[in-house]
């Protein structure tokens, strides 16, 4: 059953308290549709994909509203990777995947659901070939420079693994696909005025195969850093 929650206000031209989150346990709603492109993004109890597991899966249509699938481990009493609605999104070639640093999301859906995420697309990548202007890249920054919107990164850090995750983690963890669609809006605006869109695309396009290179341990020594 899902639960629904409010998120807290944040200084943006739209309220995050005008949003709304649901929490789902173990898998996505049967018949929920989320339309042709679908912002995602992940908790992990840390940033390797080959030793800390997934916590949460983040989804947004792009409407305003998140939805939360909290994945729980079997020796805890949940499902584990068993999600039918959300792999069968997740691998879904007609619905467009866009993450904030697909690399990590990719790798770590990959290791723990065993699915490919294909399409899918950049807001990291994008705006590292329009903006060569800032080393600033991160979402945050982003959201504030090309949306004017402030989002908060203070539960960035928290323990995702825990039972019972608070109001505070699952507002955090919306505000991180709330956005992604009007951020994409803006910088897809910009790869087509600087002409880069094409060579955007081959890069989303090698996502996947980056994800598994990681898995495989191919991260350090990176073997296209020559």
């Amino acid at each position: 059953m899902a639960k629904t929650l409010f998120a807290a206000p944040l200084s943006s031209p739209r309220r995050q308290s005008d949003s709304m989150i649901k929490l789902h346990r173990h898998d996505l709603p049967d018949g929920l549709d989320l339309g042709p492109v679908v912002a995602i993004d992940t908790e992990t109890m840390g940033l390797d994909p080959r030793r800390d597991r997934l916590c949460l899966v983040q989804l947004s249509a792009g409407d305003g509203n998140a939805h939360c699938v909290q994945i729980v481990p079997e020796r805890l009493g949940g499902r584990g990777a068993d999600c039918p609605n959300l792999k069968r999104l997740l691998a879904n070639p007609a619905q467009t995947k866009l993450f904030h640093f697909a690399r990590f999301d990719v790798a770590i859906l990959r290791a723990a659901l065993g699915v490919e995420v294909a399409p899918v697309r950049c807001t990291k990548i994008a705006a590292k070939l329009v903006r060569t202007f800032t080393e600033r890249h991160g979402l945050q920054a982003l959201c504030r420079d090309l949306l004017g919107v402030e989002i908060s990164k203070q539960q960035q850090t928290s323990d995702w693994g825990a039972a019972d995750l608070t109001p505070e983690q699952l507002a955090y963890a919306a505000s991180d696909v709330l956005h992604l669609h009007a951020l994409w809006a803006r910088l897809e605006g910009l790869l087509l005025r600087e002409g880069r869109l094409e060579l955007a695309e081959a890069c989303f396009r090698f996502l996947p195969t980056r994800g598994a290179l990681d898995l495989m341990g191919y991260d350090e020594p990176d073997i296209f850093a020559h």
